[in-house]
């Protein structure tokens, strides 16, 4: 008995210990575009989803007015787009380098309708850790950031006018000097 338990508490003792071996050998997988390390994905997503689970509001306390989704998209467009891109859009180069790849969500694949909007504005408040997705509660009101939560709740069915202005073109910027024309010599 003696030895099954010396067994096994060196036997305990060897993964963490392979593992930091591991690690500071430097052939870790740590650059984006290294595939994940083994049980890597698994470990992140059941912490996240539980920890969503247990955290995120269950109540949405405002409703999904036009103006509400009007000013989820000021918040999207400002915030957000530079990651998760706009409607018919590519990735942006950063985005493109980015692991994980932040989800498109307003492409079919990354669309985060059948999430309740809780979810999506615990992600917003909160962030991610190690996924490049930064928390924005301290720099985002709590209207602002539920306001874009019911945005992406009702990307799928979003009335006419929001997706306009969701999809619009920046207007672009005026040239240095104003509208000053060049006097002919």
């Amino acid at each position: 008995m003696k030895k099954f338990l010396i067994g096994l508490v060196i036997g305990i003792l060897l993964v963490p210990i392979g593992f930091y071996l591991y690690c500071r050998s430097g052939h870790a997988p740590v650059a984006t575009a290294s595939a994940p390390m083994p049980l890597e994905r698994f470990f992140a997503k059941t912490a996240l989803h539980a920890t969503i689970h247990r955290e995120a509001p269950k109540n949405v306390p405002f409703p999904a007015t036009a103006d509400n989704l009007f000013g989820g998209v000021m918040v999207y467009r400002q915030n957000c787009a530079f990651c998760h891109s706009l409607p018919n859009q590519q990735p942006s180069p950063a985005a493109r380098g980015m692991f994980p790849k932040p989800p498109a969500l307003f492409s079919q694949r990354g669309m985060v309708t059948d999430d309740p909007a809780g979810v999506t504005y615990w992600k917003v408040k909160n962030g991610i850790r190690l996924t490049g997705m930064p928390g924005f509660g301290k720099s985002l009101s709590n209207l602002q950031m539920w306001q874009v939560s019911l945005l992406l709740k009702h990307a799928n069915q979003l009335p006419a006018t929001v997706a306009a202005a969701l999809s619009a073109l920046p207007a672009s910027p005026k040239p240095a000097g104003g509208n000053k024309t060049k006097k002919k010599a």
